[in-house]
């Protein structure tokens, strides 16, 4: 119960972080506070013909023709029907006037991802839904298959259950012309992270130790607690066994890069910058 009532909030780590490295996070609670719809609003839309529309920035944000309203509403009332009486009340108050592709981070290199702007009749208080592919679980190749309806309600409900506080648009749909999977959150709902490459030692100790409590919460809420404590133990192995990891992987990562600008210094691969 005390895994499943806790939470993560500002004051609480505020009292917790060393004094030294309080400015970085003093600063990152800042910053999230201003990721938000209405500050994505001049960012990525523009009035066009007396209406608010998502401006093309190729190749990171296009408009597909194959998007058409009837599909978007459908999508819409799927998406509905995922959501808890309470979200609906609020989603309703809002009519979808655009959406767009978007290209997101790494994680979903591949993968389909959109932006839908909507609106309830004011500039002040706009809604930018971030909607994103899913596909099965890399586990599935070892594991059963997911006990979820969809793949999209397999992220949701992970999400839901590892997160301290999910955000409360949080849903998923299937898509009526392909039958491909999606999940939808909010594209900006206060999220911020910490630039690592600024830190210094305590600001990165400091901000390891409160990942490693989020990340101990999740555990607890999505695994039998009494059987990960017993596993780790009291000793420092599983210390030492994750910071081998890490830097085993880090050597990876550079290896990896390494691969990457050597092929396309030969030319095997054609890359673009500037974008």
């Amino acid at each position: 119960m005390d895994v499943y009532y806790s939470s993560v909030e500002v004051t609480r780590i505020l009292e917790y972080v060393d004094r030294r490295a309080r400015p970085l996070i003093e600063s990152t609670v800042r910053s999230a506070s201003r990721h938000d719809a209405l500050h994505e609003l001049p960012k990525l839309t523009a009035v066009v013909g007396g209406r608010r529309r998502i401006v093309d920035h190729p190749p990171v944000i296009v408009h597909r023709p194959e998007v058409k309203p009837d599909v978007v509403e459908a999508f819409l009332e799927d998406y509905r029907a995922s959501l808890e009486e309470d979200r609906l009340v609020l989603l309703d108050r809002y009519e979808i006037v655009d959406v767009a592709m978007k290209v997101v981070g790494v994680g979903s290199v591949g993968l389909g991802a959109f932006v839908a702007l909507l609106e309830n009749g004011s500039d002040d208080d706009p809604l930018f839904l971030q909607v994103k592919e899913a596909q099965a679980s890399v586990l599935e190749r070892f594991l059963p298959p997911s006990t979820q309806q969809t793949h999209g309600a397999r992220v949701v409900a992970g999400q839901r259950r590892l997160q301290a506080a999910s955000d409360i648009l949080l849903g998923y749909a299937v898509g009526e012309v392909q039958g491909r999977h999606w999940y939808i959150r909010q594209l900006q709902d206060q999220k911020a992270s910490a630039v690592v490459e600024a830190m210094t030692e305590e600001d990165l100790t400091t901000w390891g130790e409160l990942c490693g409590w989020a990340l101990a919460r999740g555990h607890a809420r999505t695994g039998e607690p009494s059987t990960i404590a017993g596993y780790i133990g009291e000793d420092d192995a599983m210390d030492h066994a994750l910071g081998a990891f890490a830097e085993a992987y880090a050597d990876q990562t550079e290896e990896d890069f390494k691969a990457f600008t050597t092929a396309i210094a030969s030319g095997r691969l054609t890359a673009e910058t500037g974008v």
